[in-house]
């Protein structure tokens, strides 16, 4: 895939149930540079440490993108999208994790390792990781998303 060396470190972390699919993906797209934030066994853990982790981390490298791995990625999102620097979108098909990007400028997946096939999850991490933010009428909604929320 061209272009994929070129790009900046990419992270990645997962709980135990998503440690398998973290694994297939490193080993998968092995001409990236990988940040692994753990977990490192199938050992249980809380997904929201390792969401966290990854998002304090991107916070430090705004270049970067993330990848979050637990059973159904819900939880890896829902945690992530508290921090304001992160556009977490949950994806299971090439037209969500395609929008994600286009028009979210997302800059973390999550996937559910145990609602998607490895193949598929491959898939959607290429898409994500080519497919460019279409700025436009898109940038000024990203940047509310960004802004955090003041209750009256």
């Amino acid at each position: 895939m061209s272009g994929i060396k070129e790009l900046p470190p990419l992270l990645i972390a997962c709980d135990h149930a998503g440690y398998r699919l973290k694994c297939h993906l490193i080993k998968a797209f092995s001409q990236i540079e990988w940040i692994d934030l753990g977990a490192f066994d199938e050992s249980r853990v809380d997904y929201p440490d390792y969401a966290s982790s990854l998002c304090e981390r991107l916070f430090k490298l705004p270049q970067s993108k993330g990848v979050l791995v637990c059973g159904s990625g819900q939880g890896m999102s829902m945690r992530a999208n508290k921090y304001s620097h992160i556009r977490a979108a949950l994806v299971w098909s090439e037209a969500t994790v395609k929008l994600a990007r286009e028009h979210n400028d997302a800059n973390v997946i999550c996937l559910g390792a145990r609602l998607i096939e490895p193949a598929l999850a491959e898939d959607l991490l290429k898409f994500f990781l080519i497919t460019p933010f279409e700025g436009g009428r898109h940038t000024d909604r990203v940047k509310k998303i960004c802004q955090p929320i003041k209750f009256k």
